[in-house]
């Protein structure tokens, strides 16, 4: 039943959880445009490209952005061979799932992640780190 609301509404409204301002309907009347045959802005469905910028509608942020996930869980799988991570922060909070000592180490902290997770590989195997989480 609730799915079947949400399959009605959709029908009715692309975008039924906007609110009904200028820049939803710039952004439906433009899918319009494209996407209707015979208009003159129609593009082919093979040369249509979307891209979506991190503005919360397409990328999660709550509870955390994806890249901080992706870096948590890195921390963890790299931690078998650190094992100086387990009394040393903000590795020891991320390993143990202390969220108020992870926030407390602040944006230092963070960037302490963020490179630990993202350094000491090629790109290639970053790419394939990523698709494989």
């Amino acid at each position: 039943m609730f799915f079947a609301a949400i399959t009605i509404a959709y029908a009715q409204d692309p975008l039924p959880f906007w609110n009904d301002t200028a820049p939803k309907k710039a952004i439906v009347a433009f899918v319009e445009r494209v996407t209707k045959e015979g208009s003159p802005d129609f593009v082919k469905p093979e040369e249509r490209i979307a891209t979506f910028d991190n503005d919360g509608t397409l990328w999660a942020e709550q509870p955390i952005y994806f890249q901080f996930a992706f870096a948590i869980d890195r921390v963890k799988a790299l931690a078998p061979q650190h094992p100086e991570w387990k009394k040393q922060q903000p590795f020891a909070a991320v390993l143990s799932g202390d969220k108020k000592a992870l926030l407390a180490s602040g944006q230092k902290g963070l960037m302490q992640i963020m490179a630990v997770s993202h350094s000491g590989m090629s790109t290639e195997e970053f790419a394939r780190i990523v698709a494989q989480w």
